[in-house]
């Protein structure tokens, strides 16, 4: 474990780091990332937001300065939600072409942006539906099997889906919620055709480094707390990761009579995701 990111610093000019559990709870920003960041820029860091929100860019930062995370403290802000609209708008590829003109949008009412400018019908009923645009789950209390029926169906239709958020689970308030990832997962699961935007995957790091211009990928460092989605994913990038403890995965890694990370809990965590991290943190701060 790393006392944190100082240690580091000097070995990196660009920043990939992620939004939830590493630089806000939902709820709030953290005062030590808030610090973290301010000392970063100070040193001509170049901080890069990525966040897997299945939002426009734009709404996340506006969310983001209502938590106390304002523009200031970074550079870039990019999320999953942004790629996943400009796909849809821009239908860069065959798949996306192949996409008819009828979307059924499954997510909360505060994802309706992700509709806005977008040149597609958006339907109430499935059998109306040529695809499905996935946000994330309508209740904070749903499950995977709240959706079983939905995807049955969906199945049956032969729909194809777009997911706008490839996280299983976040933390709003100390409490977890099921994301998007969680839901499509079952869908693919079931045999279902599924379009992913986000973390892990390569595309969303491609757009990323595009925005680093003149900072090589080895002074490049990437920092999340989901080791599925942000080490995994910077890694198969050929990016250095760091690890924050204090996010989706403290629970099962913290040792409750100690207080402390268990350290074999945390190797097991490794093993079980694949990820070799550079370092952990216990949270992000200086």
């Amino acid at each position: 474990m790393r006392p944190g990111m100082s240690a580091l610093a000097a070995d990196f000019d660009g920043y990939i780091l992620d939004l939830w559990g590493v630089l806000h709870d939902g709820v709030r920003a953290f005062p030590l990332a808030l610090d973290c960041l301010t000392r970063l820029r100070a040193a001509g860091k170049r901080i890069l937001i990525l966040s897997n929100a299945p939002r426009r860019a734009s709404d996340v930062a506006g969310r983001c300065t209502e938590m106390g995370l304002t523009p200031d403290t970074y550079d870039l802000l990019m999320s999953s939600g942004e790629d996943a609209w400009r796909h849809l708008e821009q239908r860069p590829d065959d798949w996306y072409r192949a996409l008819g003109p009828g979307c059924y949008h499954l997510g909360p009412e505060r994802d309706l942006s992700m509709r806005d400018g977008l040149d597609y019908r958006f339907v109430d009923d499935l059998s109306e539906a040529d695809f499905i645009l996935l946000t994330g789950a309508l209740g904070q209390a749903d499950t995977r099997e709240t959706y079983t029926a939905f995807l049955e169906s969906a199945l049956a239709l032969d729909l194809p889906m777009v997911c706008a958020n490839p996280d299983y689970v976040v933390i709003r308030g100390g409490a977890a919620e099921i994301c998007a990832g969680t839901i499509a997962l079952a869908y693919e699961e079931m045999g279902g055709i599924v379009r992913y935007h986000g973390k892990p995957h390569a595309g969303i790091y491609r757009t990323c480094l595009g925005l680093f211009e003149g900072i090589p990928p080895e002074r490049i460092l990437a920092v999340g707390d989901s080791v599925r989605t942000d080490v995994v994913g910077a890694q198969a990038m050929g990016l250095q990761a760091v690890f924050v403890v204090s996010g989706i995965h403290e629970e099962k890694l913290m040792n409750a009579e100690t207080g402390a990370v268990d350290k074999d809990r945390l190797a097991a965590l490794y093993r079980a995701e694949g990820g070799a991290p550079l370092a952990a943190l216990t949270e992000f701060r200086w």
